[in-house]
């Protein structure tokens, strides 16, 4: 083979004396062959890939100056190689050649040739990039020209050295054709790293620079450079984002998924027919699994028998399985290939390091080594580390990318598919489910997509460092393996036990964040009873608990990081004694012991992620069971109702029988209906007669067994609750539609919006919170009903929208918009009503009883023929004209009083408490979703439904968000000293020592076992001491375990000094924010409060300590290698000092953007959930309406936001990765070449130190900066914390004025002048009101929506402060006493009956002051003795969140059981809005006339029948008293009074006064 080359280049090929001498040299025919054939060879494989995209028929890029440039050089290039070739022929043909002279070698052909077809290739490719439209350079050309560079060098200087020394040119045309081909080669190279921007990328570029970076640019990440820049020069906001490449927008990502996943579906479900099939099983078995399917959910809980587990696995067959990974992989299998290959090559790269390393240790104890082979060592340290870190970031980059994109199908699948969901596969998730299979689950898909080449990777990473070990130590390397191993177990152990700890942690969390949820629904009663301290000592006790169990958790884990920092001392510790003993022939050197090391350390990283990559694992096979149940469940059947518009009946449905789910009792049987066109007609049926089911049928919502339907033309449905989207009002009634603004007018003023609009800050353009927070129960329903008004469908399904409203705004809407001469008079309209009045009106009445059609017919034939329809009458005339009357306040409240707003707040029964968690933070979020947009149109908008907040609670809506964004620049240093001082200085200044002194014994350590490597010079040919060797391993092995006690150590008095600062932080902010004055929770989102003790508190507990001590350790750590690296070569520090400035920069440019990017990630995250379950809310509305595309693309644009700042964070954190990794090989770079400076002044045993520290020192400098921005980010909740422990505390509890025992005695209340505003800058609510109330008086206070009924009662609490005049009870004036001292003294009966989790004792008296027998007997009297008595735990029964287990009846009756306990001489009585049913109210009338017939009882009425009995009637107009006078007096006087009672249906009034 070498002879044939020898022969080919006619010289020697390879010469190894070429390279023993000190200026070395390459053969000349090696720099003929290799040389020229390596970068040839890549450029003609690449060369395939480039003509492949020639051949298809793509449209072109205009030409521009670079592409010319480029083709002339490859021009002149290949006329050059046709020169070369010209004057080869030439000297061995031409007519100057001479027989005798010896013909030139086939080299001088070949090349000229090779180089010419090569250019031409070359020339094509250039071309094959004008195909591509998007791409501005190739990267293969790049590497390609630098390969001919770096190969040309070599013949360069071979060249140049032979004319110098023989000191003239042999071969002149030849030297100059060299010479002109390197100039072009250069030029080329350069031309190549140069983007050659299309006018189409010049336009992408400005929205997304990322299109026109180059090779260099996206390797190094230079394009981000303006973002960064950007963040650090002021905090990036969501309009600074760029856009999406196209591939990594949610429309793409999910397009490709959904092709993979449909075929894979199929798949799966044939799998599991035929699956199905073998099941011999008979199908009436089947039958009845599937019946019970129900009670296995509610078995499944309560812990399984066998038969369960049985259950549990016919249910788990039921869908099909094992298609949602595969689907993954098909999806994305390009970026999962090209990133496994970066991983090979950097797994790979990994092992080079300390083979080099070894390399350079030999160096510098063999002397006889050539000095230039030290400087060639150094560089391919550097060139292999560089390497190692781009194939690194890249792999990172796709990875991260990658999981972006699965988290984004995933999340995309779910929406589309709750879209269709059938109501079986509906029932097995709640909405928080679904919700969470968007969040939890998708992030955890994320997160496995992230690491998942680790399966892989680890394992691979674990065999190689093994097998080098066993090179360098031979058997002993077992000894240091079964260390590790047996750390495996321990460490799982630890874990098992943390989990537990965990776990236990969350419940008392959850109990907490419950108690605290309660607190603030609840707090307007607290403050009213004056029960703020006994729910303060209730949080504080759980509290006490959860601190506990934080000091074991924190205990546990500093053991974990005893054994994980003596880990490696002791693994190394057992390796060299076993080494050394084994034989005494075994002498450790510096070679051995620093390869060694290097290789233990690569072998720590799979070893600790292994067992973490496998618990992730199982985490994810959990998600993806629930992702392929929920993915793969049964769709809506959409051919159940049919639209064929020929059939005559506008709506029909023929022998209809219909179940809400497959399997259970039918809910309509042979229902048989045929509504003609323009018709009205009401459909009435007792509670539960299957009204509503008669609707969703019509809808096709329900499951239909056999029959059916035929509707005709588009549809319109309100329902029973409505549903409002978080969007403006305007937005709310368009619903999607063209804005007509005639048509949108005459629906607004049909619907009684008019008032409304007027009303609310911004109009029809202000925005409504979630769930429609910020309009009450009536307005949300005229809402629904102008939606549907507007849609100009042709069949209305109105499903009682009359029941939420006043009666004579349900009067009006019947007049205006139903009823046959309202808007929609010539539409299909089906009303169900419990309005008895509306009946005579409507064409046909169907009447349901237990979901059979009983009778249909008019309302006269109906009433004649003494059926079902007559009893119903019956049963509804009674309670009619009381419901009347009572709804008006359902209408009302929403203005007048805060009290219906924390009812339509609360979460959902069904919801975990980290649902409650983040429902409230949605919701939140929602707010400031809308504050934001309110900003933008330049308008204001109210937080919430307070009267008169014209704008200033707006101000401090505004204020409050502005300063929550305000903390994006560096976090003041005062807040770290805060958090310090909270922890106690004396914990801090003794874990930083502490862990000072951990850090010099691991120097001492490394400096001992360099020592010890010098051993085997001093001993060389001797036997080495069995006492040295014995000392050395001794003092060795005291290092690295005193190394883990200190650590051990430290991290026990920073756990304990971060539990008090937990401690602390909590305890400052719960008793502040229970004695802020009330205008505070009605300004603030109760979510933004929930977030500070849920989120922040969180985050001081856990995430602050862990970073605060990884910061000191890498901190610690940074500057241990660096002192290190300048001990062995002083050299060194020149470097440091500038190496230190450009890190810092770095490192400040990172945080400032990686931060705020963090948070608009998390910002931009909340409405993706909110429009999910707003969707999920109102799926019935979206299909009736058949909108479901629409919320489709909406929930794209909202992801695509969200992805707009999710990506920049992943290049961000790559782009700060390659920075400080660059930065990390050149600290190896500079310590090897120092070393190789300073080669004969330094021992072998540093320099492998210093080189083995300065390899490490990388991922050290990396995690400094990620625990530097963690910190920063984290220790923001401090602040946040803190800001909730200033705020200006309402009145003191108990003043020096103590009112006397017994006080009031006889219950006089006297006003004078008492004017009021809810804050400084509001207008008076309140204007000065004069009145006297003598002792036993029973008042009645009545007034129209925001007459200031319920400010009045606020007032005589307290709960505001009165602007001007005072109030007097018993001749005390209220202002003077302490509030506790005054809210003790008198009693209320709320209007929402607001009950607190915990037992119902101490829902009736939390202090505990009051007997058993009290309590049995204020039960008695508020009639639930028999109720409480028949409960399994009597008054230790618990009640649960917001008393859900308990009836609204009951409540109501618990809360007057609260009133009678309290025997005070004063009672006001907020009259209930809730409908109570009428047995409860008479009970509690009667119970309140002769309980309280002795004392002083004002009654806010908002049904006129409860008051007609007072003593004397005070009628508010607008905030003044206008009447004043006893009811039969006001009803003779004509005024106010009287046309209320007109409306309310009373025609005469007896007078009954008490």
């Amino acid at each position: 083979m070498l002879s044939a080359l020898d022969k080919y280049c006619g010289s020697v090929f390879w010469n190894a004396s070429y390279l023993q001498r000190p200026d070395p040299d390459l053969p000349v025919c090696f720099e003929r062959t290799v040389l020229v054939w390596l970068p040839l060879g890549f450029l003609w494989l690449c060369a395939l890939w480039h003509l492949a995209s020639l051949c298809k028929k793509t449209s072109r890029v205009p030409v521009s100056k670079l592409y010319i440039c480029k083709q002339i050089i490859a021009g002149l290039l290949l006329l050059a190689a046709i020169a070369e070739l010209a004057v080869t022929l030439g000297q061995d043909y031409g007519p100057s050649s001479d027989s005798t002279t010896p013909k030139n070698p086939v080299v001088f052909y070949t090349n000229p040739v090779l180089f010419a077809v090569s250019w031409i290739i070359l020339m094509l490719c250039q071309e094959s990039l004008r195909h591509k439209v998007t791409s501005v350079d190739s990267g293969s050309l790049f590497i390609f020209w630098l390969l001919v560079v770096v190969c040309e060098i070599f013949p360069f200087q071979t060249l140049l050295r032979d004319a110098l020394s023989k000191e003239e040119i042999v071969d002149l045309p030849r030297f100059c054709l060299f010479y002109i081909n390197f100039g072009l080669k250069l030029i080329a190279l350069v031309l190549s790293a140069i983007a050659d921007i299309s006018p189409e990328v010049q336009n992408m570029s400005k929205k997304n620079p990322e299109v026109r970076a180059t090779f260099l640019s996206r390797i190094t990440y230079n394009w981000f450079n303006g973002m960064v820049f950007k963040g650090y020069r002021r905090p990036l906001v969501q309009e600074d984002m760029w856009d999406l490449n196209k591939s990594d927008s949610t429309h793409d990502i999910c397009q490709q998924f959904e092709k993979v996943m449909i075929k894979e579906l199929k798949k799966a479900q044939i799998v599991l027919q035929k699956k199905k099939q073998k099941q011999t099983t008979s199908d009436l078995h089947q039958g009845l699994a599937k019946g019970i399917s129900q009670d296995v959910l509610v078995m499944e809980k309560t812990g399984g028998s066998k038969e369960n587990k049985k259950k549990k696995k016919d249910s788990e067959a039921d869908h099909p399985h094992s298609w949602l990974i595969p689907t993954i992989c098909k999806t994305f299998k390009g970026v999962l290939i090209e990133s496994a290959v970066l991983k090979l090559l950097q797994d790979i790269l990994a092992f080079a390091s300390p083979q080099l390393l070894k390399l350079m240790i030999s160096f510098t104890q063999d002397k006889s080594i050539q000095t230039w082979t030290g400087y060639l060592y150094a560089v391919l340290l550097l060139l292999v580390a560089f390497l190692q870190s781009v194939f690194l970031q890249q792999y990172f980059q796709r990875c991260f990318v990658l999981g972006m994109k699965v988290r984004t199908a995933i999340m995309v699948a779910v929406y589309k598919k709750a879209l269709v969901v059938s109501n079986d596969s509906r029932k097995e998730s709640t909405a928080g489910e679904i919700v969470n299979l968007m969040s939890a689950d998708a992030q955890r898909f994320n997160d496995v997509t992230n690491f998942i080449h680790l399966l892989w990777s680890c394992p691979l990473q674990i065999t190689l460092a093994i097998t080098f070990l066993w090179f360098e130590l031979g058997p002993s390397v077992l000894a240091g393996l079964l260390v590790m191993v047996l750390m495996v177990p321990i460490n799982g152990w630890l874990a098992t036990k943390s989990k537990g700890l965990q776990m236990k942690n969350m419940k008392f969390k959850d109990n907490r964040m419950k108690i605290v949820n309660d607190i603030l629904n609840g707090i307007k009663i607290l403050k009213f009873y004056a029960w703020e301290a006994s729910f303060e000592d209730q949080v504080q006790a759980i509290r006490e608990n959860e601190l506990k169990v934080m000091r074991k958790f924190a205990y546990l884990s500093s053991v974990s990081t005893f054994l994980f920092s003596c880990a490696p001392a002791i693994v190394s510790l057992a390796t060299f004694a076993v080494f050394v003993s084994v034989s005494s022939d075994n002498i450790l050197d510096a070679e051995k012991a620093f390869t060694s090391i290097s290789l233990f350390n690569i072998l720590r990283f799979p070893l600790v992620m292994l067992p973490q990559l496998i618990s992730i694992m199982v985490q994810t096979t959990v998600s993806k069971k629930r992702l392929e149940k929920f993915l793969g469940g049964d769709d809506l059947d959409s051919m159940a109702v049919s639209h064929d518009n020929t059939n005559s009946a506008a709506v029909s449905i023929s022998e209809g029988t219909f179940a809400w789910e497959r399997g259970t009792d039918p809910v309509l049987k042979n229902v048989s209906l045929d509504i003609n066109e323009g018709h009205l007609v009401a459909v009435v049926g007792a509670v539960g007669s299957g009204k509503t089911s008669l609707i969703s049928a019509l809808l096709g919502e329900m499951n239909k067994v056999k029959g059916h339907i035929n509707l005709k033309g588009s549809v319109a449905y309100v329902p029973q609750q409505a549903w409002i989207q978080n969007a403006t009002l305007k937005d709310n009634i368009l619903f999607g539609s063209e804005l007509d603004d005639k048509q949108y007018q005459s629906v607004v003023d049909a619907c009684a919006l008019r008032p409304d609009l007027d009303l609310l800050p911004g109009g029809d353009q202000t925005e409504i919170g979630e769930k429609g927070i910020n309009l009450s129960g009536g307005q949300k329903q005229r809402v629904s009903l102008a939606r549907a008004a507007y849609s100009c469908a042709d069949v209305y399904l109105l499903d009682d929208p009359l029941s939420a409203v006043d009666s004579h705004v349900g009067k009006h809407l019947f007049e205006r918009v139903i009823g046959p001469r309202g808007l929609l008079k010539n539409k299909t309209r089906i009303l169900v009503t419990h309005g008895i009045s509306f009946l005579p009106y409507v064409d046909a009445i169907v009447v349901l009883v237990d979901g059979v059609v009983s009778e249909v017919g008019s309302y006269n034939s109906l009433r004649a023929s003494k059926g079902a329809f007559s009893e119903f009458l019956d049963t509804y005339a009674r309670e009619e004209s009381i419901k009347a009357d009572g709804s008006k306040a359902q209408d009302s409240s929403g203005y007048d009083e805060f009290d219906t707003v924390p009812e339509s707040l609360e979460p959902q029964a069904d919801g975990s408490p980290e649902d409650i968690i983040s429902s409230t933070l949605k919701r939140e979020n929602s707010l400031r979703h809308s504050q934001r947009h309110a900003q933008q149109n330049g308008r204001l908008r109210k937080n919430s439904s307070l009267t008169g907040g014209k704008d200033s609670s707006d101000k401090k809506g505004r204020r409050l968000i502005e300063k929550e964004a305000m903390e994006t620049g560096k976090v003041k240093f005062s807040v770290f000293l805060q958090y310090l001082r909270a922890m106690g200085w004396g914990y801090t200044i003794w874990s930083f020592l502490i862990y000072f002194v951990q850090n010099v014994a691991f120097i001492g350590q490394n400096l001992w076992l360099s020592d010890w490597t010098n051993d085997a010079v001093e001993y060389l040919n001797t036997s080495y001491p069995s006492h040295v060797r014995d000392t050395r391993i001794g003092v060795f092995g005291a290092l690295g375990i005193a190394q883990g006690f200190l650590v051990f150590l430290g991290t026990i008095l920073l756990a304990n000094g971060a539990i008090d600062a937990s401690r602390i932080l909590h305890t400052r902010l719960l008793s502040n924010i229970l004695r802020v004055p009330m205008v505070f929770y009605d300004t603030t989102p109760s979510g933004r409060i929930v977030n500070r003790f849920a989120k922040d508190i969180f985050t001081v507990d856990e995430m602050i300590p862990m970073s605060f001590r990884s910061w000191i350790l890498c901190l610690l750590g940074v500057l241990g290698t660096l002192f290190v690296i300048c001990l062995a070569t002083p050299f060194f520090t020149a470097v440091v000092v500038p190496m230190a400035v450009i890190y810092y920069f770095v490192q400040r440019f990172y945080v400032a953007t990686s931060r705020q990017l963090r948070r608009l990630d998390s910002v931009s995250r909340s409405p993706i959930y909110s429009h999910f379950g707003e969707t999920v809310s109102g799926l019935s509305v979206i299909r009736a309406y058949g909108h479901q595309l629409r919320f489709l693309q909406q929930n794209e644009r909202t992801i695509d936001e969200n992805l707009k700042s999710v990506y920049p964070w992943i290049v961000s954190n790559r782009w700060l990765a390659m920075r400080l990794e660059s930065l990390g090989n050149l600290v190896v770079f500079f310590a090897a070449l120092f070393a190789v400076i300073s080669r004969d002044s330094l021992e072998s045993g540093l320099v492998g130190l210093s080189i083995s520290y300065a390899l490490n020192v990388t991922q050290t400098l990396n995690w400094l900066v990620r625990m530097t921005s963690e910190l920063e980010t984290n220790i923001v909740a401090v602040e946040r914390v803190s800001e909730y422990t200033e705020i200006k505390n309402e009145a003191q509890w108990i003043t020096e004025n103590r009112p006397p025992d017994g006080w009031p005695t006889a219950g006089n209340i006297s006003f004078e002048n008492y004017k009021v505003r809810y804050r400084p800058e509001l207008d008076l609510i309140l204007h000065g009101i004069t009145c006297n109330i003598e002792s036993t008086e029973k008042i009645g206070i009545v007034g129209r929506t925001g007459a200031g009924k319920s400010s009045l009662t606020n007032c005589l609490f307290r709960i505001i402060e009165a602007a001007e005049g005072q109030i007097f009870i018993d001749g005390i004036d209220i202002s003077t006493l302490g509030l506790h001292d005054l809210r003790s003294r008198i009693t209320i009966i709320p209007q929402d009956p607001v009950l607190f989790c915990g037992t119902l004792r101490m829902n009736l008296d939390p202090f505990e002051k009051f007997s058993d027998e009290d309590i049995w007997r204020v039960l008695e009297l508020a009639h639930l003795k028999n109720f409480v008595g028949s409960l399994p735990s009597k008054l230790q029964h618990e009640v649960s969140e917001g008393g859900e287990n308990l009836s609204l009846g009951q409540r109501q009756l618990l809360c007057l059981a609260r009133a009678l306990l309290r025997k005070s001489r004063i009672l006001i009585l907020d009259e209930a809005t809730a409908a109570v049913d009428l047995e409860t109210d008479d009970l509690i009338q009667s119970t309140i006339r002769r309980e309280f017939s002795h004392c002083t009882v004002l009654t806010i009425a908002h049904r006129l029948n409860t008051i007609l009995d007072s003593s004397r009637v005070m009628v508010l107009d607008s905030g003044k008293i206008v009447e004043f006078d006893s009811p039969s007096a006001l009803f003779n006087k004509h005024g106010h009074f009287y046309s209320m009672a007109k409306d309310a249906g009373i025609s005469t009034i007896e007078h009954t006064s008490l």
